[in-house]
């Protein structure tokens, strides 16, 4: 069975443009309801994928951080292409790792990292979090349990040699977070269990930016952007753009 699966999009709402970035393993629903509200509130934005991401688990290990980050490059240019001069960027985990790298690679308007580690609490984690997510994968494909434990055996003895790389992407941005002058605003759930929620305060208090915030949301979790307070993130996120010098 086919399933429906999301696509990149890009909500055109006028001259304020905004880079939206998913998460490990996910993909752009992460975000999609923030770009809706930032839409209808008179911002464009877009949303890309990156390799080896909503599609089948088996492509996503053959990619790395290197491919993602050239995705999250094109995804600049793309909204650059549009017209826009003027870029802030929101990232959800390692989305929000590639939002701070931005920030000290390419002019940037604003940055919003979520829940983004500086340091991974475990390799196992995130290799249980790939099986988690392959495992759905193939249920939402329609697959019978029997040919899903089939496959998942198969798919286990894949070398992951992704999470090392990704390891090495947190340390990198983690070396680098005081070149970061851009506005930013640290947000973070309380009941993170993917990452060290410490990391929060590693960003919040090595960003050199003059203009910084952090929020922490105390009834949230990892996925905050589809969380019980993604309402009041909505709302944050839109004051802390309102509050940006654009020039238009």
């Amino acid at each position: 069975m086919k399933i429906a699966l999301p696509k990149p999009f890009t909500f055109a709402g006028g001259k304020r443009a905004i880079l939206l970035l998913h998460g490990f393993t996910g993909n752009s629903s992460d975000v999609r309801m923030i770009g809706r509200y930032l839409e209808a509130r008179g911002y464009t934005c877009h949303a890309p994928h990156y390799k080896g991401h909503g599609v089948p688990p088996e492509d996503l290990v053959h990619t790395g951080p290197e491919d993602w980050w050239q995705d999250v490059l094109q995804g600049y240019q793309h909204l650059k292409d549009l017209g826009h001069n003027e870029i802030a960027v929101c990232g959800l985990s390692l989305g929000g790792v590639f939002s701070l790298k931005l920030g000290y690679t390419l002019p940037i308007k604003g940055i919003i990292p979520m829940c983004a580690p500086m340091h991974i609490k475990s390799e196992e984690l995130m290799y249980k979090g790939i099986l988690d997510y392959a495992r759905e994968y193939k249920r939402r494909e329609g697959k019978s349990e029997e040919q899903i434990e089939q496959e998942m055996n198969d798919f286990e003895k894949t070398p992951m040699s992704t999470l090392r790389a990704l390891q090495g992407l947190i340390q990198e941005v983690r070396k680098n977070v005081d070149m970061i002058y851009a506005p930013t605003f640290v947000v973070q759930a309380r009941h993170d269990a993917m990452i060290n929620t410490e990391s929060a305060n590693i960003i919040y208090n090595e960003i050199e930016s003059p203009q910084k915030s952090i929020k922490w949301y105390e009834e949230s979790g990892h996925v905050i952007t589809l969380d019980k307070e993604k309402e009041q993130l909505h709302e944050d996120i839109y004051q802390f753009l309102e509050k940006l010098d654009w020039a238009e």
